[in-house]
């Protein structure tokens, strides 16, 4: 019997028209009660990438690249449907795992998250790259993450933004350009928000452009993200230093992201 597919063609398409899809049940509890494990060992054992934002109210964490230390991360990418589901979206037959992040943002934290593009904090662009942003919690709509859906298409490239004084990364050359001040005048712009539970995800594209609201009160709101690579994406020398910052990767522009660091976790089969 032909199983069911695990993501739907529609919604196929409106991650590629918009950038940004919200798929509601994806993941079981058991991938649910997994990673909120890990995250709570990430908290009491953080990285050596780890850092904590904002203003001394609440606590914005976050951290990255321990999914080979933290056994359920580790879990998580290799043994979940995330990978399939990824490289049905990009379009691509490969997904090819690059990082996670895990961004928890207490109850009373009122640092919000600037808005930005995934892409230009990376070593690596393409059109196949895909983000899954899976809350741990409940997520009202009013705290969730925004995306302006088709902004992927913009064609522009904003230089990163500092998650801790919302500064410009120090990045000369390359045309990149300031991000627009897309508070002043949300009505201008298509930006898309949900009401989230554990087990939904948010899949968007690395040059979607998004931030998240603060979160001053209610309950805790724990988000993993996954970073995919599809068959087109290539190692980019960017001008200024990345996050993450890789050092020692020994590629040039152009070259595949090599295997031994950015394993491909999922692969269609010869004939499929």
């Amino acid at each position: 019997m032909k199983r069911r597919p695990l993501i739907d063609e529609k919604d196929i398409i409106r991650y590629q028209r918009d950038g940004v899809v919200a798929l509601h049940g994806l993941f079981s509890q058991h991938w649910i009660d997994c990673l909120r494990a890990g995250v709570e060992t990430n908290l009491a054992e953080p990285g050596e990438f780890a850092r904590e934002h904002g203003e001394g109210r609440g606590k914005f964490f976050d951290d990255y690249c321990n999914w080979k230390r933290i056994p359920e991360f580790h879990e998580f990418v290799h043994g979940s449907y995330a990978a399939e589901i990824a490289a049905a979206a990009m379009g691509s037959p490969i997904a090819q795992f690059f990082h996670e992040h895990v961004l928890v943002k207490e109850p009373g934290t009122v640092k919000r998250t600037p808005w930005h593009q995934d892409a230009p904090y990376f070593c690596v662009d393409g059109v196949q790259t895909l983000s899954f942003w899976i809350p741990l919690d409940p997520v009202p709509q009013h705290v969730c993450p925004e995306f302006i859906a088709g902004s992927h298409n913009w064609g522009k490239l904003f230089y990163p933004r500092s998650f801790f004084d919302d500064t410009d990364y120090n990045y000369d050359g390359d045309n990149f350009v300031t991000i627009p001040d897309i508070d002043a005048s949300r009505d201008n712009y298509n930006i898309h928000s949900w009401a989230l539970e554990p087990g939904d995800a948010i899949l968007f594209h690395f040059r979607t452009v998004h931030g998240a609201p603060a979160n001053p009160g209610g309950g805790r709101r724990r988000g993993f993200a996954l970073r995919w690579l599809g068959d087109d994406a290539r190692f980019v020398l960017r001008p200024g230093s990345t996050s993450p910052p890789y050092p020692g990767i020994d590629q040039v522009t152009g070259e595949r992201m090599r295997e031994d660091w950015f394993p491909i976790i999922w692969c269609v089969s010869p004939g499929v």
